[in-house]
This record gives structure tokens, C-alpha cells and sequence, in this order.
């Protein structure tokens, strides 16, 4: 199972929607699921809100159910608890989830693989992203626990994860992830870096 979060309105930028933001000729939100797509999930959800319709077009596939958030201004949070929604009613028989965004544009295929692993191998079945000082997305949770949370504002998953003992839950580093696209000093980071195309 595998939920990418692409609901975000993309106030400080603008309103451009960074989902549509592109590296390598690919938008950042069908990146995503290709990455997504690629760790080979029994089903792939897309939860979009603020630009649904052009986010959902980009992401159209045959394998990928589009799930509307309609409380998107609420933060990321609401995305998880729109996923829920749905996989509440089927889970498709899956132990876990992974819950990635796509506004992490240094996200490699690697990286999702070394979370599976690792929740793998953690007692609680869950394993988080390393970047700064605490654990976040993309992550892995088990999914007796992720039906059962109630995350709000911007904090997404981050308090479920940090709050398991550390010993219970695999930690994944990726520095590289605690770039994301939040301000026009971020695309000039991210285009520096070539972590996403350059203005045309």
C-alpha cells in the first residue's frame, strides 16, 4: 500500500503548484508515484485538494486511485486522515503503508526501499525519514496504527513517529530530504542542486 500526499496549496509560493514543478521532464507528482510504483504496492492512492483537478490530471493512471481531500488548507494532516478514509473502508488485506509527498525532490527509489527494510525489521513496524532533528515522511506505518491516527495541522505523522520508543521504530538518514519546496529560495536551492529543472 502507498499513499502520495499532493494536496498542499503552495501559498508561499504563490499559488504555483510545486506538484506540477518539474525534474527531468517529469512533473514532481508523477514522480512520486513512479517512485511509489516502483517499491510495488498492492494499490497506489493520490490524495490531491487545492489545483485537484490539473494535480489529478498529471498523476492519471490506471493503477492509481485519486482520493479529494477537501479540508487540504488544514495541513498535511487532513491528507493523512483522507487516506484513512478510504483504506478504512478497504485495506486491501495490507500490514503497512508507505506515505510519501512530492514536494521532496531529492527523494530517490533507494531511499523508499531502505524504509521498507527497516520497518522490516522494527518492532513496531513502522520506520521514518531522518532529516533535521526528528523523523517524518516519507514513512513506513504499520496499518493498525496509521487507521487509528488523528494527525493535525502541518505535523502529518511526525508526533506518531517520534512519539514510538526509539528502539520500536527504524530510522532511515536522508539529510537530503529536509529540502523541500516550500519558497522561491528553495526552487533556486533545488535548481542549483539540479534536484528540479531549471526556469525556462
Amino acid at each position: 500500500m502507498a499513499v502520495v500526499l499532493a494536496a498542499g496549496g503552495s501559498r508561499r509560493l504563490g499559488g504555483r503548484p510545486k506538484q506540477l514543478i518539474e525534474r527531468d521532464g517529469e512533473t514532481l507528482v508523477q514522480r512520486a508515484l513512479r517512485l511509489a510504483r516502483e517499491t510495488a504496492p498492492a494499490r497506489l492512492l493520490l490524495v490531491v485538494g487545492a489545483h485537484a483537478d490539473q494535480i489529478a490530471a498529471a498523476g492519471r493512471a490506471d493503477d492509481v486511485q485519486v482520493v479529494l481531500n477537501g479540508h487540504w488548507r488544514q495541513g498535511l494532516g487532513s491528507s493523512v486522515r483522507a487516506a484513512c478514509e478510504v483504506l478504512a473502508v478497504d485495506a486491501a488485506g495490507a500490514s503497512r503503508c508507505l506515505l510519501l509527498a512530492c514536494d521532496q525532490p531529492a527523494l530517490q527509489r533507494a531511499h523508499l526501499e531502505a524504509l521498507l527494510q527497516a520497518a522490516d525489521g522494527a518492532a513496531s513496524g513502522c520506520a521514518g525519514s531522518v532529516h533535521g532533528t526528528r523523523m517524518g515522511v516519507p514513512a513506513v506505518v504499520a496499518m493498525a496504527r496509521l487507521l487509528t491516527a488523528r494527525p493535525q495541522g502541518d505535523a502529518g505523522l511526525r508526533e506518531l513517529l517520534n512519539a514510538l520508543p526509539p528502539a520500536q521504530v527504524g530510522r532511515v538518514q536522508a539529510p537530503e530530504l529536509a529540502l523541500d519546496l516550500d519558497t522561491p529560495a528553495d526552487l533556486a536551492d533545488a535548481a542549483r542542486r539540479g534536484w528540479i529543472d531549471p526556469p525556462i
